[in-house]
Formats: structure tokens, sequence, C-alpha cells
């Protein structure tokens, strides 16, 4: 046991488990399966908990030459569906003692300044969202392991990528709404070049070519309320009302929101007038009224997806494969078409 004022070691968790001090090391830095059994790797932890021990991470780094911190770059915008993001991906690092620095892009979805003097020297890995890529210029370097969020698989700057199926996302909105008798569309679009929003335009395109009379047009607005706001009202006030959409396809649940107050100004009733779809699936969903219609993105998910990679591409190992399933909500916001 430790002598009363001082810091437990690994000597003293080794004598208190009965195991050595590499079995501890093992265990500790989880890297004991197949070296360990199951029974004594949880001796181990037990006595880690009961005596209080940390690890010097410093001095372990120092052997290591790493710092065990990863770099989360997101855009400045949409701040709660990357807080969640977050949340996910300093969950997964923590379990493998590694921290995660957020570092939102200051000017939004543009170059970014560097956070750190020298970059490869502070950090293992970033994970980054391709809505702030830009901002990767001044900070990843070439000898730093990237991995890349809503990112194209096919061109991504990363060594790996991470992706939630927003292609479906896309086609559960336009089915749920071509089914409820809907044949002219507004699609509200984000105003960012992003590969995540591209996909979106592309995948409602293509699924509406498919069904004949039906109509499409975009608008563009800036991700918030009232860009929004502008955005719709100008689009929907300028169509004659035989060609008027009858559905608007937002990019975003603020977009959605934003198409609301435009619509109310306009004299047109959601849903009775005017089916309104969102995608994240924010908080306001729930709030606005009637709720919006919408696809559930899993955020936490998504950034512990993330992590994982990232720690996948640190030790050599290939991430897992596949899109992160999304689902569609059905609330009050879409009705069958007006006759």
């Amino acid at each position: 046991m430790p002598r009363a004022g001082t810091r437990p070691t690994s000597r003293d968790v080794a004598q208190a488990a009965g195991v050595s001090q590499a079995a501890v090391s093992l265990v500790l830095g989880d890297k004991w399966r197949g070296r360990v059994s199951e029974a004594t790797a949880e001796r181990v932890r037990e006595a880690a908990r009961t005596l209080g021990y940390r690890p010097n991470l410093a001095a372990r780094n120092l052997r290591l030459g790493r710092t065990r911190t990863v770099l989360l770059v997101v855009p400045a915008l949409t701040t709660e569906f990357f807080a969640g993001v977050y949340t996910g991906a300093a969950r997964v690092a923590s379990r493998h003692g590694f921290g995660v620095v957020l570092y939102p892009s200051p000017e939004g979805i543009g170059p970014a300044r560097d956070p750190f003097a020298s970059a490869q020297a502070a950090l293992d890995g970033v994970i980054a969202s391709s809505m702030a890529a830009e901002a990767l210029t001044a900070i990843r370097g070439e000898a730093l392991p990237l991995v890349m969020l809503d990112s194209d698989p096919g061109g991504s700057v990363g060594a790996a990528t991470v992706n939630l199926d927003i292609a479906d996302g896309v086609r559960q909105v336009t089915d749920h709404l071509l089914a409820l008798g809907h044949r002219h569309f507004l699609h509200l679009a984000a105003d960012v070049a992003s590969w995540t929003f591209e996909v979106r335009a592309r995948e409602l395109a293509a699924r509406l070519r498919k069904v004949p009379g039906t109509s499409l047009r975009t608008a563009r607005a800036p991700i918030s309320i009232k860009g929004a706001d502008v955005s719709a009202e100008a689009t929907l006030s300028g169509a004659a009302v035989p060609d008027r959409p009858t559905a608007v396809v937002c990019d975003d649940d603020h977009l959605a929101a934003g198409t609301y107050k435009a619509a109310r100004r306009l004299g047109l009733r959601v849903p009775e007038d005017l089916s309104v779809t969102g995608l994240d699936d924010l908080a306001l969903a729930s709030a606005i009224d009637p709720e919006l219609t919408t696809v559930r993105l899993d955020a936490e998910l998504f950034g512990e997806r993330g992590m994982e990679a990232l720690l996948a591409v640190l030790e050599g190992r290939a991430p897992a494969a596949g899109d992160i399933p999304v689902e569609l909500v059905v609330r009050g916001s879409t009705a069958p078409a007006p006759r």
C-alpha cells in the first residue's frame, strides 16, 4: 500500500492485485487481451479503483513520443449536432486514454488559423468534418493521421472516412412525400459548398426524375432561420398557384423553421397547404408547431465511429466499413397534398 500522502504507483497496484507490474501496464494500457485472463484484468482494474491510481500520462507519453490528444475540427454552425459528435468521440477516446480538443473553425466553413504552434508536436491525429475541410490546411501537415467525416469516400484527403447514410435519408423523405401525393417540390438547399449537401441535392433530383409529373425548384439559403425565411418567402411568393410547391424539402431543421415563418406570412398553413421536412432532428424539431418531420442523425454515434476509425488508423488496422443508418421521424409537418 502507498504511504499516507503519497500518490499510488503501478507497483502498489501490482502488489494489491497480486500480479506483476508488466501485467498492470498491459491491463491499464488496454493491451491485455490474449496475454492475461479476464479475471486477472478485472482484479487489476479493481485494485486501481480502490487505490485511486491514475497513470502518469506525461511520463508515458514522453516514452512513447505521443500526446494521446486528438483534434476535432468542425464548422462554427449547427453547433447542437456537432456537440453530439464531440460527446461521442470523447466517450470512445476516454476509454483508450485519449483526450479530444474541439476546434470550431472561427470563420465557419472557411480557412482556420492553426490552434497550436506546431500541430504535429501537439497532436496524434485529427477528425474533421468536410464542412470545415479548409481549416485543415494550417493544421494537418503531411504526417498527421486524419479521419474525415461527411466526406466523399472517393476523393477524401483522409486516411479514412466516416459517413452517415444521408442519401438514404433523402430517399426516405422523398418517398414519404410522394406517398402523400405531392408532386411539386421545393428544395431549400444549404448555401454551403460541401459534399454532404451535394448528396442531398443529387438524391432528391434523381428520385423525382423517376416519377412522372413531378417538378422541382431549388432555392439556396445560409443555414439560419432568418436566411431560410427570406429565401423561402421569395420563392413561394413568386410561384403561380397551380405550380406552387406543396412540399418543401429542407437540408437542415433550421431551414425548415425559417420556412414555417415564411409560409405563415404568406397565409400558407403547415401542413394543410404546405408540407415541410427537415434533416438532423435537433431539439428545435419538436419545439416548433407543428412538430417537424425530419431525418434523425445519430450525432453521438457519428463521433464514436470517427474516433474508432482514427484509433484504427493509429494502430494500423482497417476501420469499420459501412455508412451509419439514419431514420425518418414522421411528425405533424407533413400531410397529403392539397387538392
